[in-house]
């Protein structure tokens, strides 16, 4: 008995060391993003552009409100694009099991999902940019939601499976159509599977610089009108950090950590938010 207390004893000390050694990276990460960005964070900063270098080293007023304003409208592009899509296939691979496509688009999604992001950027550089004749916000988020696709596809497919098929079987012996059993039944019970793929996929997604330099480009300015977030250059936190942590420029170093922190936040307010959705109990109707 005494033997096996300590080898129990002994067993949840490397559990206590592992769980350390997993979140100590990500504590002092935060830790250095917040020590290193927070003095940056003001009232310019969220109200002012960046504009040329020579306007932060006069000391003048610079901020990085077109960036932010930039992220958000380039990730809800990609979010519209990418989720009817992925939820859709998603569909089809738990749903369909037996139709002659889903070899097909599985394979497809599992190359998507393992392709290079900058991979995703070029793509959505010929097919957008080019025919455009321009870099744009539009572009940016065609790219991203070829990031998100896959994750959205494989989370869907993993959360109706979990699915008990006795919900199915019972609309359709009632004569429903199975699309609709699918909707309004299938798809509620497991909303919160949803939400933690589409929160995966948007995580993925708002890190991604890579394709961001082919499409969206980057953009010192806000735009003249709202439009210009879409059809125009448009700067995004991850674009900018890269821009701003390679600049020779001290006053733009700090500004990078500052975005940082936005990004993070950002992120974090996702998960609350999702959480916040998703925590009652699912009442199927």
């Amino acid at each position: 008995m005494r033997r096996r207390r300590i080898h129990d004893k002994f067993i949840e000390i490397l559990l206590v060391i592992a769980t350390i050694a997993v979140l100590l990276p990500l504590i002092i990460i935060i830790f250095h993003v917040i020590v290193e960005g927070v003095s940056a964070l003001n009232y310019e900063f969220f109200t002012e552009e960046l504009g040329s270098p020579s306007r932060a080293i006069q000391g003048k007023p610079t901020g990085l409100v077109h960036t932010i304003l930039g992220t958000i409208v380039v990730d809800m592009l990609a979010l519209v694009i990418a989720v009817p899509v992925g939820i859709g296939a998603g569909m089809m691979l738990s749903e369909y099991p037996d139709h002659m496509l889903n070899p097909t688009l599985r394979i497809m999604n599992d190359t998507l999902n393992g392709m290079p992001a900058i991979l995703k950027g070029l793509f959505a550089f010929v097919l957008i940019v080019k025919p455009m004749g321009t870099f744009s916000g539009l572009a940016g988020g065609v790219a991203l939601s070829f990031v998100m696709l896959p994750i959205i596809a494989r989370a869907t497919e993993s959360a109706l499976l979990t699915i008990p098929w006795t919900i199915r079987e019972a609309g359709l012996a009632l004569g429903i159509p199975r699309w609709r059993v699918v909707i309004s039944a299938v798809m509620p019970a497991a909303k919160t599977g949803l939400a933690t793929g589409l929160l995966l996929a948007f995580a993925r997604a708002a890190g991604e610089a890579a394709p961001l330099l082919f499409t969206s480009f980057g953009n010192n300015y806000l735009p003249d009108q709202w439009f210009g977030f879409i059809f125009n250059p448009v700067d995004t936190l991850p674009q900018r950090l890269y821009s701003l942590a390679i600049s020779p420029y001290s006053e733009w170093h700090s500004m990078g950590w500052a975005a940082a922190i936005v990004l993070l936040v950002m992120v974090i307010l996702a998960f609350v938010f999702a959480r916040f959705v998703t925590r009652g109990k699912v009442q199927l109707k």
